[in-house]
């Protein structure tokens, strides 16, 4: 920092109209290696802040201590310090402060003692900054640790709009160049995925092997795999344990996740999802174990009663028949706790019915025809990517059934680029035009209802699709979108056949089938009454008795007596009274995420020994 210093010094020194310096290096505190003394026209001294070039004509050093600190008093704060800087100059007020509280010295040796106080610098703790970097925080929540006033213990320099350091603007491109590459050596010799620059903790490790300086050793292959590895252990186990202590205020969903192996294993992973975020609790090898109802309850209770039965509210498992009857049998030993299907697996069989019906299956076939078409011959592909606005293709994918309907989306939206590419001259006048499979392209590309057909099964499932998207996602709560999802998604059906019932019939026979036998739950009724975003939109929202009915049955689980003085406290969420009539409570019920459903259940439940 020193050399750093000198060089700043010297290029103020260089200009104009600045007169000569002398140094000041010579004396013991560290406040003289941010500043410069000068002498103005008449002789006289003044010094000069080296980051914002403040003059000070009096006050000491202790004056620009205190303008480098940023604390209040004698002089304004400097903006543009280097946090390491101002915590240097924090610290050392705090030392002198201390030390004149304990009687050790008065305002007769003040300058004496700053001049002798600080002759090492004091720097902030590698402990503490290794520990900083070493979990994230977009989802637990934890920030880097601070010193009591609230600075970091080294400079964010690699944020947005953040002062870089005296050494690295001086370091030049060539410099930085030649860290890029050792960068990119590494993760290109040892083919690891360039995304994972986009990490939470790449940046991080970064700033901390840079703020330890020179001379750092990276951990060994051994230390990886035995200290580095416990103590990230303990990092998670307090960050689960954080997270985990936030079960008893909002409530959570126990997810069960049966998949299997390249070894045939059948396991079940069990995970936890509460506001603060998902934690995966364990997975088990169910392959010598019998799944039936009574052994899958048995299961599902050691997972409760880990998470306590008084936190868990939701309880999401696969829809095969033992897992239903499972989640009845665990809902009569803990009235509480709601058991639903996956809604995300039940979309997808919805879709899946649908795309097999005659109708779709041959939209499909005929819409496969003209992508395998273009995509098989590089020439007509390229002619179409020199279009203006050109997008590729989606192609179904083998295991999801929304792919199907999200191809036909995209060929619909590539209509006029595929009939321009099978009218232009350079098509007609190629092999391509004569062959075969050729003309049965160019007869599917030039019908209508073709292209009609395809925009009305659009149509038909963007509901479905989007609601998948919903309930597929991680970024919000999903369980009160599904209800007003399923409503819509009929609705829509209707309108787009203008309610003709032979017309719409097939597709909503299916959406019911799937709906009552599978998904609907009382849960999901509750939910969507207790969202905001749709029970304020009255022009909208279902008048079906169904939805009453749904939150009065969650509401004679969870609360076992007062049950009418609560109904009456209900009222005043209903009838949009006190807090819930302002404009500010309005505008965010529009605007802002509804908060966690299973949050205003768990309120049910904790405060029924209220009444």
């Amino acid at each position: 920092m020193a050399t750093s210093s000198s060089s700043v010094q010297q290029s103020i020194a260089s200009t104009p109209a600045t007169p000569s310096t002398q140094s000041v290096r010579a004396r013991a505190d560290p406040a003289w290696d941010y500043c410069i003394e000068m002498n103005d026209p008449k002789g006289r001294k003044f010094w000069k802040c080296m980051y914002c070039e403040k003059e000070f004509k009096g006050g000491g050093i202790h004056r620009i201590k205190q303008h480098l600190a940023g604390k209040k008093g004698d002089a304004v704060g400097c903006k543009k310090v280097p946090y390491d800087v101002r915590y240097k100059m924090q610290q050392n007020l705090k030392e002198i402060d201390e030390r004149k509280n304990k009687g050790q010295n008065d305002s007769k040796d003040m300058q004496v003692l700053e001049d002798n106080v600080a002759s090492s610098e004091v720097q902030p703790p590698v402990q503490h900054i290794t520990q900083s970097a070493a979990i994230s925080s977009s989802q637990s929540g934890i920030k880097r640790k601070s010193t009591e006033d609230g600075s970091n213990f080294f400079a964010p320099r690699t944020t947005v709009g953040a002062q870089p350091s005296i050494r690295f603007s001086m370091a030049g491109k060539e410099a930085v160049r030649r860290v890029d590459l050792a960068i990119g050596r590494f993760l290109y010799d040892n083919c690891i995925p360039m995304n994972v620059a986009n990490s939470v903790y790449y940046q991080e490790m970064i700033d901390a092997i840079a703020s330890i300086g020179s001379g750092y050793k990276g951990p060994t292959y051994h230390a990886l795999r035995t200290n580095v590895l416990l103590d990230m252990k303990r990092e998670v186990t307090l960050l689960v344990d954080a997270i985990r202590g936030s079960w008893s205020e909002t409530g959570c969903t126990i997810m069960a996740d049966g998949w299997q192996d390249r070894n045939n294993r059948q396991l079940i992973n069990f995970l936890v999802y509460c506001p603060r975020g998902i934690v995966f609790v364990k997975s088990v090898d169910a392959s010598d174990v019998v799944k039936d109802a009574v052994t899958l309850c048995n299961l599902f209770v050691e997972l409760v009663e880990f998470a306590g039965a008084g936190n868990v509210v939701h309880f999401v498992t696969d829809n095969a028949a033992n897992y239903k009857a499972a989640g009845r049998l665990l809902n009569d030993k803990f009235p509480s706790i709601f058991w639903s299907p996956c809604a995300a697996h039940c979309l997808n069989l919805i879709l899946g019915d649908i795309g097999k019906m005659g109708f779709v299956s041959s939209l499909a076939t005929r819409a496969s025809k003209i992508t395998k078409f273009v995509y098989n011959h590089g020439y007509l592909l390229a002619w179409l990517r020199k279009r203006d606005g050109w997008k590729e293709i989606i192609r179904p994918g083998p295991t999801r059934f929304a792919t199907t309907f999200i191809a036909l989306k995209s060929i619909h939206e590539h209509k006029h680029d595929l009939q321009a590419l099978v009218t232009s001259k350079t098509f007609t006048d190629s092999r391509y035009s004569r062959d075969p499979k050729g003309k049965d392209v160019i007869a599917i590309v030039l019908d209508n209802k073709f292209w009609n057909d395809c925009g009305i099964v659009v149509q038909i499932v963007a509901p479905l699709v989007r609601l998948l998207r919903i309930v597929d996602a991680d970024n919000r709560p999903s369980l009160g979108y599904v209800y007003d999802g399923m409503y819509r998604a009929r609705k829509t059906i209707k309108n787009v056949f203008r309610n003709k019932k032979s017309l719409y019939k097939p597709y909503t026979k299916i959406i019911k089938q799937r709906w009552d036998r599978q998904l609907r739950k009382d849960i999901h009724a509750a939910s969507y009454l207790l969202n905001p975003v749709f029970y304020y939109d009255q022009e909208h929202f279902s008048k079906k008795p169904e939805v009453m009915h749904g939150f009065l049955g969650i509401l004679n689980n969870i609360v076992p007596s007062g049950k009418t003085d609560f109904v009456n406290e209900s009222m005043i969420y209903r009838d949009m009274k006190d807090v819930f009539k302002s404009d500010l409570a309005i505008e965010a019920s529009t605007k802002m995420k509804p908060g966690n459903i299973l949050y205003v259940l768990n309120i049910l439940y904790v405060n029924m020994f209220s009444y």
